[in-house]
């Protein structure tokens, strides 16, 4: 059983110890220790919103109990995408939010992810603030007259209108090319949600395949192409122009050819973004962990680009700082400020289909337009005992000639390539990612990084 406190949200498994899972007695500690914190600064209204996973509604009812029993009031969306949540904030003129979705992570997985009156991750220091309030357990709650009220309410609509309104999101292009789209949701809000996005933008060719919000995930739901192969398949069965699949909550958004070839869910931002800078000239933002494919794509706009730390929080922080009018992260999160602060699968379906449709290409043509980079994604199991500070230290050491950057874990620029090692803030794990311009150069920096991990570690 597993319980993580970081930047992304308080996530764990389901079932097991208080303190050593994401059990009923740490949801309410931490749903708690929020609310709490928001009422020092006299709030009054909170948002919740949830994925279609198995555990939501039991997590979902801790955690509105527990928010009306301090005196909150709840807007509560029900099943809702993360982004459509986050937007909700800002239009309720709400004190904050709470997600409740453990994003790519399997179903035995849930999470709360909390947000600030801006709709936006909150900042590291409120986060330590709400985990020491939560070990404290010393709550108040408010007689019962003064309890918090609940109101049901749909944001979808809301949202989606939203990004109709972005002035380069061309719903007559998109609609004139009658495209086939086949949507895999992985059984969860996305089949709610981007089919209702793709009728508002003139698809009606829609073919939906684990839309079903019942949380029975059908496969693995991080969008990775060795998990959407059913969805390659069906587009080329139907015939279609184009697969989208999107993880549980939304904010990640992958892309399936003509020919039944994943675009790589790195791409998804930099071909956004080529689009976003054709219309909105402007800096550019991604994490040190993504393809330097943007970088290029920024410097063909003549705008720059600069690379932020690993998390979202991290990203829009570095957005703000340049003043950027696109950003994200390399899992096919995109960030489009003129919406809002946050990764937005929805609007990355409206913004690629617009620059799909007026392009006169293909997808694996628009594909082949791009720089081909590849990126080595790898992992090793975090265990007791091992301490990742002393690990990166001795790695830095030992590639002391490269380039180097410290702001998350250690990136290591060698030549055209790169490796960057860190703590995921999502698993117990260290993440080792490689790019290059070949998959066989990228694969062997990744496992050369992985035998000198190991190495350090037999040394201790």
């Amino acid at each position: 059983m597993t319980l993580i406190k970081s930047i992304s949200g308080i996530r764990g498994t389901i079932g097991g110890k208080p303190g050593d899972a994401l059990t009923p007695i740490d949801i309410a500690k931490f749903t708690l220790a929020f609310g709490t914190i928001l009422k020092q600064k006299d709030a009054k209204k909170i948002v919740v919103g949830r994925d279609a996973r198995v555990s939501g509604e039991m997590v979902h009812h801790i955690i509105i109990g527990n928010l009306i029993s301090i005196g909150l009031d709840v807007i509560d969306l029900g099943l809702a995408t993360t982004p459509t949540v986050e937007m909700a904030v800002t239009a309720e003129q709400a004190d904050g939010g709470i997600i409740i979705t453990a994003s790519h992570n399997p179903k035995q997985w849930n999470a709360l992810k909390l947000l600030n009156n801006k709709g936006e991750f909150i900042s590291e220091k409120v986060g330590q603030d709400v985990l020491k309030k939560a070990n404290t357990s010393r709550f108040e709650f408010v007689d019962v007259d003064k309890l918090g009220q609940v109101t049901h309410k749909d944001y979808l609509d809301y949202h989606i209108q939203k990004i109709l309104e972005i002035p380069y999101v061309n719903v007559e292009a998109i609609q004139a090319k009658q495209f086939k789209v086949v949507v895999d949701a992985v059984n969860s809000v996305g089949g709610i949600a981007v089919p209702a996005l793709l009728k508002a933008l003139g698809v009606e060719a829609i073919h939906e395949l684990y839309c079903e919000p019942n949380g029975k995930f059908a496969h693995n739901p991080e969008p990775l192409p060795e998990n959407l192969s059913a969805l390659c398949s069906e587009v080329k069965q139907q015939k279609a122009d184009v697969g989208i699949a999107v993880d549980p909550d939304v904010d990640r958004l992958a892309l399936i050819d003509e020919k039944g070839i994943p675009f790589g869910e790195e791409y998804t931002l930099v071909s956004v973004a080529d689009y976003v800078l054709q219309h909105k000239p402007g800096n550019t933002v991604s994490n040190l962990s993504s393809t330097k494919a943007l970088r290029d794509i920024s410097r063909k706009h003549k705008v720059s680009y600069t690379a932020s730390a690993v998390g979202e929080v991290n990203v829009v922080e570095k957005m703000k700082a340049t003043n950027a009018v696109v950003g994200g992260e390399g899992n096919g999160g995109i960030i489009l400020p003129e919406l809002h602060y946050g990764r937005d699968a929805l609007v990355g379906i409206a913004l690629f289909l617009s620059h799909l449709a007026t392009s006169n290409k293909s997808v694996h043509s628009l594909r082949a337009q791009y720089p081909n980079y590849v990126i080595s994604k790898n992992k090793i199991q975090l265990e007791e005992g091992m301490d990742l500070h002393d690990i990166i230290e001795k790695i830095k050491l030992k590639y002391k000639q490269y380039p180097q950057n410290t702001i998350d874990g250690l990136r290591i620029d060698i030549d055209e390539d790169w490796v960057h090692l860190r703590g995921s803030n999502t698993e117990p794990i260290i993440r080792i990612y490689a790019e290059s311009s070949t998959e066989q150069t990228a694969n062997a920096i990744a496992n050369k990084m992985q035998k000198d991990i190991t190495t350090v570690l037999k040394e201790k």
